[in-house]
């Protein structure tokens, strides 16, 4: 499964925090092998405007950890709605509950975050929430379930956190180890661009 999500960094030649921490050491795979997989892997070839809104769709969906079914559902929710559907796209994505207990550093990556929220070890306003797509919303409160606090990923936690911060739109309680959603999240730093994903499915 390592090979596989290192593969697919290579292939889009950007770093999506698939392995998290890995992501930034020597041992990431765009730093060993700083070209496309395979014999061929490091020709570039001119991609047509078809071919950029594929790669793009490809990255949003390794980041966030979505099949192209959910992407496709998601964009044509988010343009339904009043605002601009690249910003509410972003908006859903990342009040993710998966999302944000990456966010608030409780997990390395996403994809780890998206397993243990489906094991149910933690919580949304205190009750235990098993829908990695669960749509938090402000004022809501995210933590670890008590039974949980102890497995090898969430030990030591507050050490960790000592000197992490979170984006602006969440609040991290380090000494509770509990988070809430202050506001909709804005100004997303992505590495793919989330306009030509629009533009892919507006077609």
């Amino acid at each position: 499964m390592q090979r596989i999500l290192e593969k697919r960094e290579r292939s889009l030649g950007v770093k999506l925090s698939i392995k998290g921490e890995r992501c930034n050491s020597p041992k990431c795979a765009l730093i060993r092998k700083p070209h496309g997989p395979g014999m061929h892997g490091g020709k570039h070839n001119k991609k047509k405007e078809f071919g950029l809104q594929m790669q793009e769709k490809q990255k949003i969906r390794f980041t966030y950890g979505l099949t192209d079914k959910q992407l496709e559902a998601l964009i044509a929710r988010a343009d339904k709605a009043k605002e601009p559907t690249p910003m509410v796209v972003m908006s859903i994505l990342e009040r993710r509950l998966d999302n944000i207990v990456y966010r608030l550093g409780f997990t390395p990556s996403r994809s780890v975050a998206r397993k243990m929220v489906s094991h149910g070890h933690f919580t949304v306003n205190s009750r235990k929430v098993t829908i990695p797509s669960y749509l938090v919303t402000m004022g809501e409160t995210i933590a670890i379930r008590e039974g949980s606090k102890d497995i090898p990923t969430l030990k030591n936690l507050q050490e960790k956190l000592k000197n992490y911060e979170v984006e602006p739109w969440l609040t991290l309680d380090k000494a509770k180890l509990e988070g809430q959603l202050k506001s909709i999240p804005k100004e997303v730093e992505t590495p793919f661009d989330i306009n030509k994903v629009v533009d892919y499915y507006s077609r």
